[in-house]
């Protein structure tokens, strides 16, 4: 498999999205007792962050393209 960029974005709506998860199923087996509208915040909030960090990240990653392209131009 060949090696791919990070994308810390993607890994915090993962880790969101599996938390959100893990809630649910401890809701179900009666481990924890979780109104519905506990985890919808949380997960849009979540997602909203990576979101964030997603275009922070591309933001970065673009800059540094461009600066390794004009110091190749000159």
């Amino acid at each position: 498999m060949r090696r791919h960029e990070f994308q810390p974005g993607r890994l915090i709506a993962g880790l969101v999205l599996l938390l959100a998860g893990v809630l649910y199923l401890l809701d179900s087996t009666g481990e924890a007792d979780l109104p519905w509208f506990a985890v919808i915040p949380m997960t849009m909030g979540g997602l909203s962050l990576a979101a964030l960090v997603g275009l922070v990240t591309y933001a970065v990653r673009r800059d540094r393209r461009d600066r390794i392209s004009e110091s190749s131009d000159r």
